[in-house]
């Protein structure tokens, strides 16, 4: 087996199981300006930059006719409930042992998320193991063009690691950052949501049920 130049990882719903707790916030939030997300909706917010999120939940409260706020006051209403919420997250299954199988075969790793610096720093604190990941981009990262569904993010994780992205795995779980991933030229694998089928997403990534699937 050839083994990725380097591997990167997504954080939300991949390493750290946080998208119900940033599914809950979001759909609070949406409640108090008198919409109730349904799960579509919710799966549709995966994988996205907090203000990019914020302005398609906009577009939902326009679309059922009812005053929007800006997105200002929508994060106002959104963050101190994913602040609460997300510092409880778990690890998903398998992704400390798969970071540090990455680390024992000194395969370089990154982290490439839409999350910005200080929300990563809030949902890492509680899992040490996510140290390993000294490499980052940040969905505020100054030097990030455009957040996923953009190939930006993985193209700057991999020009930092100093390889080429065609040589890298990419691990995602949304249609957004499988997407990005795809653009950058990488080898995708896909840890599927629940309730989701492998025929959502493009034929060329590998679905995975779990990180322990992963053989490195």
């Amino acid at each position: 087996m050839i083994r990725p130049a380097a591997c990167l990882f997504d954080l939300d719903g991949l390493l750290l199981d946080t998208e119900p707790l940033h599914g809950r916030a979001w759909r609070q939030a949406a409640g108090r300006f008198g919409v109730d997300l349904d799960d579509a909706q919710l799966l549709q917010l995966r994988g996205r930059r907090r203000l990019d999120n914020a302005w398609q939940v906009i577009a939902w409260i326009e679309a059922a006719g009812l005053t929007a706020p800006t997105a200002e006051q929508l994060l106002a209403v959104q963050q101190p409930i994913a602040r609460r919420l997300l510092p409880s997250a778990p690890a998903m299954e398998g992704a400390p042992e798969l970071l540090a199988r990455c680390r024992e075969l000194a395969i370089p790793m990154a982290l490439v998320t839409s999350s910005s610096r200080e929300a990563v720093a809030l949902k890492c604190a509680p899992h040490a193991w996510l140290e390993l990941l000294e490499i980052r981009v940040h969905g505020d990262d100054p030097a990030l063009v455009s957040g996923k569904p953009a190939p930006d993010g993985f193209q700057l994780a991999a020009r930092r690691l100093g390889v080429e992205p065609a040589g890298c795995w990419a691990f995602e779980d949304s249609q957004a950052g499988t997407e990005a991933a795809l653009a950058a030229g990488c080898q995708v694998h896909v840890l599927l949501p629940a309730g989701v089928g492998c025929e959502s997403y493009p034929p060329q990534v590998r679905c995975l049920g779990s990180l322990q699937e992963v053989r490195l």
